[in-house]
């Protein structure tokens, strides 16, 4: 083979390995790693994030639970890449498209899993119990019950919910019930808006993203994440009124109240337009929600640290 022969050779090889290595990354959605902030809310409503100790477990939660979520995704992707491959945008897909095979999603998916599995270890056993449930539970989704109505949206609010609670175990910090409450129903809250807007477009365009929207209506969808805004909203108020008790905190635990209301029934504006699609995306693009969620986390954080 002469020496331009090896030299093209070698470019096509490179090439390739930069294309599947790009394609496992997309495929693993670094995107989503902000979902795992959420580690950070137990250390920080409780005062005690700029602990050392407390920080260190809680970057260590933050990055095992990035890492096995990318895992979660790869293993997904690569168990649904036929399905994928017949619909309209899952068919770009790295894997559903082919730049990664299905053996290296897999075996992308496993290395992601024990590496995450190994820092979540750092920080003690509590959060491998936990990331073990976020594992079983989302493994579960994969193989079946997200085509199960109600039990799908459960299982997506949990991911939110476990992530939460992750923080918390990992840096040894009791979770109040009102806490755990907001979480929950928050994270419900998100997941039914998001189903519903996906119940919305195939209204709309006959585009069906998801079989379990078949068994769903959007009047029930509207019943779910409406009612799960309002118990989250309840639980948020009686959780402020606990924060700080008999403390000069207490008047900006109240404070907190009102951007907390106000950015949900903003965010509520989105829902009910079918506009809720990808809540990170809602919240990157409007500007008045993120001037609220500031405006929610100082008085928060003035509420626990003053």
């Amino acid at each position: 083979m002469s020496m331009t022969a090896q030299r093209s050779l070698r470019r096509h090889i490179d090439g390739g390995a930069r294309g599947v290595a790009l394609g496992v990354f997309r495929s693993a959605r670094p995107k989503q790693w902000v979902k795992s902030v959420l580690v950070l809310a137990a250390p920080f409503v409780s005062g005690q994030l700029a602990d050392t100790a407390v920080l260190l477990a809680t970057v260590l939660a933050f990055v095992a639970f990035s890492l096995v979520a990318s895992a979660v995704y790869l293993f997904n992707d690569a168990l649904d890449a036929a399905a994928d491959r017949a619909h309209p945008t899952k068919c770009e897909r790295p894997v559903a498209s082919g730049v990664v095979s299905v053996p290296v999603a897999y075996a992308a998916s496993a290395i992601l899993l024990a590496a995450g599995t190994a820092i979540g270890a750092l920080a003690g056993w509590q959060l491998l119990l936990v990331l073990g449930a976020y594992c079983g539970l989302q493994l579960g989704y994969c193989l079946g019950w997200k085509h199960q109505p109600v039990i799908d949206l459960c299982i997506v609010a949990s991911g939110f919910l476990l992530r939460a609670i992750a923080g918390g175990v990992a840096a040894g910090i009791a979770l109040s019930q009102w806490f755990l409450l907001v979480t929950a129903f928050g994270s419900l809250f998100m997941v039914a808006g998001k189903r519903f807007a996906e119940m919305v477009l195939y209204e709309r365009t006959g585009a069906r993203i998801r079989d379990a929207l078949a068994k769903y209506s959007t009047s029930y969808l509207r019943f779910v994440w409406a009612t799960s805004a309002a118990i989250a909203i309840m639980s948020y108020c009686l959780w402020a009124f606990e924060i700080r008790g008999g403390s000069g905190g207490d008047i900006w635990a109240v404070i907190s109240m009102v951007p907390f209301v106000v950015a949900v029934l903003r965010y509520a504006v989105d829902v009910d337009g079918g506009n809720a699609g990808e809540p990170e995306e809602i919240a990157l693009r409007d500007r008045v929600l993120q001037v609220l969620g500031l405006a929610w986390v100082g008085a928060l954080a003035l509420s626990v640290y003053l």
